[in-house]
């Protein structure tokens, strides 16, 4: 292939991450990736793993005097979020991602960069294809689905592994060791469609400039979910005009904070002015309410034509506006440990109708395992309450602090004579595969980290440049460190 990326340093690293971004990737969609994975360690006689669900684990063997060292896990998730803007005509089944250079910033075309996590897995193919590079052994874990509920962490069998340390490279604020995380897991409603014919003026409504965001790092911007937005204007619609539901659509991802949603209605011809106002006042008002997170907030109202819909009616749609308008959404609680750490929350970050129901899917965090099983029982019930079906999924734990750890002392020191101060150590809302590989392998000790990304989980993602060199110097060290 021809390499864009081929005059960025570290060479091999923005190289394996080019290489990457060319095979499609998507969450359950990850053999390709997989299976580039396991052609990259046969090419090299390296000892490999592949699971039916195409996670992967390579081994390789220490350097010279690093034999008996304990061995290292290097980790990361081989899927990525696939999101786009509307007007970009990109297939995420087919398409390379495009790659811009911007400055110090690595973006895509309009798409979603897959940053996270594609850079851990070119930072550790890049180790394992280095021959200069003093380590331990290693066993290098890439898993799938993680941006769906963890799915590959929680099916892999990792009893084979005799790893004591874990560098999780799946974060993305370069100078932030993550020490804990919050657990989670994937709640989903539906609720049965009724339908019947309605003839009336066809109108389409969206809702769009909004700036979404990852549902855990970026939960606590008080950016607006697009979701919720629009079950706002329909009970706002509702209560001036008769107004019934042909269509409806926001979000495809639970985990990422949904930036555009819409509606198509059948109404009366002679309410499309009362409509049109309902539409400006809620426009107006959101510019003040987000007037910081979301100033480029945008209803956009267009006449279609008159004729015979099939729309839903009477309760049907009546329950599917009261859980939009009333089911919970965003932070639910702050740590009361950790100033400035979220807790509980949860985001509903899908949003579709078909001819036979309606569906939500939610993310659900929580860093307190019981506030997270009162979270979901609380949508559970509301959802059960209306007649409405709760399912769940990829249930994953949290990762508790470890009081004690050599590897952070070790990464401390390593990034204090990088960078000339300590280290920050945090914990995060988001959720990692930490908590899972944790209690899977016995007295693991692990941190996380990685380079500065902006905006994952929406088209706008960048992964700085000069960022990735950094961290890849300070892997290298702690490697060398961890005899």
């Amino acid at each position: 292939m021809e390499y864009k990326l081929s005059n960025l340093k570290p060479e091999k690293v923005f190289r394996y991450f080019e290489e990457i971004t060319a095979i499609p990737h998507g969450s359950r969609d990850t053999k390709r990736i997989s299976d580039y994975c396991v052609n990259f360690a046969k090419e090299r006689g390296l000892r490999y793993i592949q699971d039916a669900a195409n996670n992967v684990i390579i081994f390789k063997d220490g350097t010279k005097g690093y034999e008996q060292s304990d061995a290292v896990i290097l980790q990361g998730h081989l899927d990525m979020v696939c999101e786009k803007t509307s007007d970009s005509e990109h297939n995420f089944d087919t398409d390379s991602l495009t790659l811009i250079v911007d400055g110090d910033n690595l973006t895509a075309d309009r798409t979603t960069l897959g940053g996270d996590d594609g850079i851990a897995v070119a930072y550790a193919l890049a180790i394992l294809d280095s021959d200069d590079i003093e380590h331990a052994p290693l066993e290098v874990i890439f898993t799938v689905d993680e941006e769906i509920g963890m799915l590959g962490a929680d099916s892999i069998d990792l009893s084979m592994l005799k790893g004591k340390y874990m560098l999780n490279m799946d974060s993305d604020e370069e100078g932030i060791i993550l020490a804990s995380c919050a657990g989670g897991l994937t709640s989903t409603v539906e609720l049965d469609a009724k339908y019947a014919k309605k003839t009336g003026l066809k109108v389409d409504i969206a809702i769009t400039g909004l700036l979404g965001g990852h549902s855990g790092a970026e939960i606590n911007k008080g950016r607006a979910n697009a979701n919720c937005l629009l079950g706002r204007l329909l009970f706002n619609i509702i209560e001036e005009i008769d107004a019934n539901i042909i269509s409806l659509y926001g979000g495809s991802k639970d985990n990422a904070i949904p930036r555009e949603s819409g509606v198509s209605l059948v109404i009366d011809s002679s309410d499309y002015d009362v409509l049109s106002t309902a539409c400006d006042e809620l426009q107006k008002a959101l510019s003040v309410e987000y007037g910081v997170t979301d100033k480029n907030i945008k209803i956009t109202l267009t006449r279609d034509t008159e004729g015979e819909y099939n729309a839903l009616v009477g309760t049907s749609q009546l329950k599917l506006i009261f859980l939009l308008v009333n089911l919970p959404n965003g932070i639910m609680s702050m740590s009361p440990d950790i100033e400035g750490l979220v807790e509980t929350s949860l985001n509903l970050g899908i949003l579709s109708l078909d001819e036979h129901k309606a569906v939500m899917g939610f993310a659900i965090r929580s860093s307190v395992n019981s506030a997270k099983i009162a979270l979901k029982n609380r949508v559970r019930f509301m959802a059960e309450f209306v007649g409405a079906s709760y399912h769940e999924s990829g249930d994953y734990p949290e990762w508790a602090y470890k009081r004690e750890s050599r590897l952070r002392d070790v990464c401390n020191d390593v990034f204090k004579k990088q960078y000339g101060h300590d280290v920050k150590i945090e914990a995060i809302h988001a959720g990692l595969e930490c908590g899972i590989i944790a209690g899977k392998v016995k007295d693991l000790d692990i941190v996380s980290f990685g380079p500065d990304m902006k905006d994952i989980h929406t088209p706008n993602e960048t992964l700085s440049i000069s960022s990735v060199e950094r961290v890849w110097n300070f892997v290298i060290q702690v490697l060398k460190e961890l005899k």
